[in-house]
């Protein structure tokens, strides 16, 4: 398949309108459960462009949702959303079966969400948060998250902590796994998580406060 048949489809297809945040937060928790048929897959990998206009429809969403969780912003998720489906139909031929297909087009919208942030200057030590033990979050952070509004919380973070948070707690990366995909270490991968969970307990506790006054 040629780049010319990945962006007709892309054009083809179009792309999802007026998801805003709380398309996003629907979607997102479905996430990106979703089945390939086989046949449909092997189309695709042919260059077929209807199989390649219904592989788009089918993880557009998922897409979006996920890239609007960890970018922070509708329009840096419409370019992520851009950015990784294109790649998707360019690089089907490449998918050779190792997982899930839904999981490789879930690492590549992950790979373009975080290339969006380090463009966007947003790895900056400026906007991090302060430093914390990394045991003071150990099993808090299932009962922070019950306490407060998901949208508030993740909106309280700063951008690299919100987006260690949500491939952490909710896509089930590992450690290991986000530091590779940042581009940092173990420790900062862990680093942040601690952090982000005292800030989410802090919010807590403000909460908590503001209810007994």
């Amino acid at each position: 398949m040629g780049k010319s048949a990945a962006a007709q489809a892309w054009s083809d297809a179009g792309r999802p309108h007026g998801e805003g945040a709380a398309r996003a937060a629907s979607v997102s928790q479905r996430g990106f459960h979703v089945e390939v048929d086989e046949l449909l897959l092997a189309r695709a990998r042919r260059g077929d462009r209807t199989a390649l206009e219904a592989i788009f429809r089918l993880f557009a969403e998922p897409a979006y949702a996920l890239a609007r969780r960890l970018c922070g912003s509708e329009a840096d998720a419409e370019d992520v959303l851009q950015e990784a489906m294109f790649e998707v139909l360019r690089s089907i031929r490449r998918f050779r079966g190792e997982g899930s297909f839904a999981g490789w087009v879930r690492r590549i919208t992950v790979s373009k969400a975080l290339m969006k942030l380090r463009s966007n200057q947003r790895f900056a030590a400026s906007e991090e948060l302060p430093d914390v033990p990394c045991q003071a979050a150990v099993g808090a952070h299932e009962a922070t998250l019950a306490r407060l509004d998901l949208e508030a919380a993740l909106a309280a973070l700063p951008p690299v902590s919100r987006a260690v948070v949500w491939l952490h707690e909710v896509e089930g990366f590992s450690h290991d796994e986000i530091a590779a995909a940042m581009g940092k270490s173990r420790s900062f991968s862990k680093s942040q998580l601690a952090r982000a969970h005292a800030r989410l307990r802090a919010l807590v506790a403000g909460e908590r406060g503001a209810l007994c006054t």
